[in-house]
């Protein structure tokens, strides 16, 4: 027989239990967690794993396991739709050591680029280890070219430029603006090379057919305001005066001329507003920067070179003059 203390509590421990069992029948069921971002690896843990060969997550010596082609659909953490892109660089440093699907039934635009890298990294690299390594450490390009986006005027195609010969920078009808405009790529970039990478020259290039200068000399004064924005609009009217010294002087041509001398006449603005920069004025008057003038014809494969000269009391009592003029045919 069980003693009365001991059937008490008995009673009341199956009590207790009963009504635990009636709470969660009548309970709803819990809500599904939502999916969890995959959370940055430490930067410690990244450190171990380099120190001790674990980098592939194997020991080192051993050899890891061998993958399958990882689907897009298999992708463990799926990246929501938001202006946050770092999930997406969270994707390429997880997947840097897999494969992903190559694109199926489709014409692989990159199958050539492939080709000619590896061309490039034979005869560049490979074949010229030591200079590859100095590049690796550091640049000390002699030139800084501003040149024209058009996809037919690339720079180290047309000069030659090799790594490391040319810090370049390129936007919609090689402009460069005034210092009063601010902040701009094409100022950045200049800032660097002169200040940080001291280059010796600084060269403008433009060159036929620009489109940029085409979009310059069809603006109308009148139109400018009533039109939607336009950043093409915006961006070519950096070099407004080009445009009307072009129609003081060759107004009576035909818009095909007038066009060319435009390309020539906002070289030679841009070269002018490289002095409105008080370091680049600076070094020119110096001796220690040169600024020069370049156009490329790709109808009949010439270019044209000259370099600014900038000093007080020229002849003519102007601050400039052209010097050095060649052309290459």
């Amino acid at each position: 027989m069980i003693p009365w203390p001991l059937r008490s509590a008995a009673r009341r421990l199956a009590a207790a239990a009963a009504a635990r069992a009636a709470s969660v029948a009548h309970s709803p069921p819990p809500a599904p967690r939502p999916p969890q971002p995959c959370p940055p690896e430490d930067a410690a843990l990244k450190h171990l794993r380099r120190a001790t060969g674990h980098e592939d997550g194997v020991p080192a010596g051993e050899q890891p396991r061998s993958r399958r082609p990882i689907h897009r659909r298999e992708f463990p953490c799926t990246t929501m739709a938001s202006r946050d892109h770092s999930g997406l660089t969270r994707q390429l440093l997880d997947f840097q050591h897999g494969t992903l699907d190559e694109i199926d039934g489709e014409h692989d635009p990159f199958k050539e680029l492939k080709a000619r890298f590896m061309d490039f990294k034979q005869r560049n690299c490979v074949d010229n280890t030591s200079n590859y390594q100095n590049l690796a450490q550091q640049q000390t390009p002699k030139f800084m070219v501003v040149a024209c986006a058009d996809s037919r005027v690339c720079p180290s195609s047309v000069l030659g430029f090799q790594p490391g010969e040319a810090f370049t920078v390129r936007n919609i009808a090689n402009l460069v603006p005034p210092y009063q405009h601010g902040a701009s790529e094409t100022s950045a970039a200049l800032e660097f090379a002169v200040n940080t990478l001291e280059v010796e020259n600084v060269l403008v290039v433009g060159h036929s057919r620009c489109g940029g200068i085409q979009a310059l000399m069809s603006m109308k004064s009148k139109q400018d305001d009533s039109q939607s924005r336009s950043f093409i609009r915006d961006w070519v009217s950096i070099a407004k005066s080009a445009r009307l010294s072009t129609e003081a002087a060759a107004g009576n041509l035909n818009f095909e001329l007038q066009c060319r001398h435009c390309e020539k006449e906002s070289i030679n603005s841009s070269l002018l507003n490289l002095l409105t920069y008080p370091w680049i004025e600076k070094r020119v008057n110096e001796g220690t920067l040169s600024l020069h003038g370049g156009y490329y014809n790709f109808i009949d494969c010439t270019f044209e070179k000259w370099t600014l000269v900038y000093r007080q009391g020229l002849e003519g009592g102007s601050k400039y003059a052209i010097k050095n003029r060649s052309t290459w045919s």
